[in-house]
């Protein structure tokens, strides 16, 4: 499994920059990070018990956290930091995330929630 050789944090743009050792590179929006926190509170204690995060659009990361070396736990500031992401989990996010925003954004929309969009 690649490892990460660089984290960079864009607090305005709210975007988490991650490199691999295999050469990928992802860049991951917080909201999709947060709504897809990896923590028992999001995802649940079995399959299909995943809980729809919403009004998640303006979340950002306070700070990274290392666990061991092979993951970090994100402190949101909206006071989530139960996630341990391990790299795996991490570069999955990364490779599939045009689905996996696509099926979030889908979500919402059956459930009634309209996003907010942040003024550019």
């Amino acid at each position: 499994m690649p490892t990460p050789t660089e984290f960079n944090l864009h607090r305005n743009s709210r975007v988490l920059e991650i490199t691999f050792d295999d050469g990928a590179h992802f860049t991951l929006p917080v909201e999709l990070l947060r709504v897809y926190s990896p923590s028992a509170e999001v995802q649940g204690h079995g399959p299909g018990q995943r809980v729809l995060q919403t009004g998640k659009e303006e979340v950002n990361i306070d700070h990274i956290e290392p666990v061991g070396n092979y993951a970090v736990c994100l402190h949101f500031d909206d006071e989530h930091n139960t996630g341990i992401f391990s790299w795996e989990y991490l570069y999955s996010l990364g490779k599939n995330q045009e689905g996996l925003w696509k099926d979030y954004l889908s979500e919402l929309e059956k459930a009634g929630y309209q996003r907010k969009v942040r003024p550019s």
